[in-house]
């Protein structure tokens, strides 16, 4: 586990610019799909959650879910091209649960990814990752 300022990332993780992560499963047939620490952060309260409908197919940094909060209505990217195959439904009635534990309860949904090796090349995991993020962080606070 990293931790940067207040906001942990796993190291089992792979994540993308815009803060989704994804966490490979059953040899890289299955990737579970969140946001992360400091994404759920940046967005505020979330309080309505819309994930695309399982069988529905993504492109790697296409909208895979939209996200409404005090703040912000938006979508997130997708870290993977694939099929979607699962949703976590219990986010519809609480999707607060993402702030309160997005890389556990707090799960979008699973893909079974089209190229998994392909598209964790345009990810980035541990040391990587943390330079991005603290470098975003810094600009923020500017």
């Amino acid at each position: 586990m990293v931790k940067v300022e207040n906001f942990d990332f796993p190291d089992d993780r792979w994540y993308n610019k815009d803060h989704s992560w994804a966490l490979p499963e059953d040899e890289g047939k299955k990737i579970r799909v969140g946001l992360d620490s400091y994404g759920q952060d940046l967005a505020g309260k979330i309080l309505f959650i819309r994930a695309r409908r399982e069988g529905s197919s993504v492109k790697q940094d296409s909208s895979f879910a939209s996200i409404e909060t005090g703040k912000w209505v938006g979508p997130l990217k997708s870290p993977v091209a694939g099929k979607i195959i699962e949703v976590n439904t219990p986010l519809r009635r609480k999707p607060s649960v993402i702030n309160d534990d997005p890389y556990g309860e707090g799960w979008i949904v699973v893909i079974e990814p089209s190229n998994w090796e392909s598209d964790k090349a345009n990810l980035l995991q541990g040391e990587p990752w943390v330079e991005v993020v603290t470098k975003e962080m810094a600009e923020k606070n500017k």
